[in-house]
């Protein structure tokens, strides 16, 4: 949460200013927690619930959605490609290559990537919510 209002949200703001965004996260744990979900209810303009708990489903996003999020469903294969097409002997060498590739993935190309969602979101109400590809 302390990041998020050091970072984000001030990203957020000079980037949209007024206009429109969605904060959107995956079921990590620390994502789920019950204080995490209040405050990004509270902060975010808009913002999309996941279950709090596997045997509690009060959250809007589905459970186990890969397939929804662009970071996993093209960006981090984008890193992977460029960063790993050699072997790192280091963390330090590999974050700095991860750093380099993301630096190099052009907005047009997250734009394409951002325009392909509504696609894949009538695929995942197509599978009701299940796996798709």
């Amino acid at each position: 949460m302390d990041m998020l209002e050091e970072h984000c949200f001030p990203w957020a703001e000079q980037h949209f200013r007024d206009g429109w965004w969605c904060f959107q996260q995956d079921g990590a744990p620390g994502h789920k927690a019950i204080d995490t979900q209040q405050f990004l209810s509270k902060n975010c303009p808009d913002f999309i619930k996941v279950d709090t708990h596997w045997r509690c489903a009060d959250g809007e996003w589905p459970p186990s959605s890969p397939d929804l999020n662009p970071l996993d469903y093209t960006v981090w294969s984008i890193l992977e490609e460029k960063a790993c097409a050699k072997p790192h002997t280091t963390v330090e060498s590999l974050k700095r290559a991860l750093i380099k590739a993301w630096d190099e993935i052009s907005v047009d190309t997250l734009k394409k990537i951002i325009d392909d969602f509504p696609k894949r979101l009538k695929a995942c109400v197509e599978a009701d919510g299940s796996h798709f590809e």
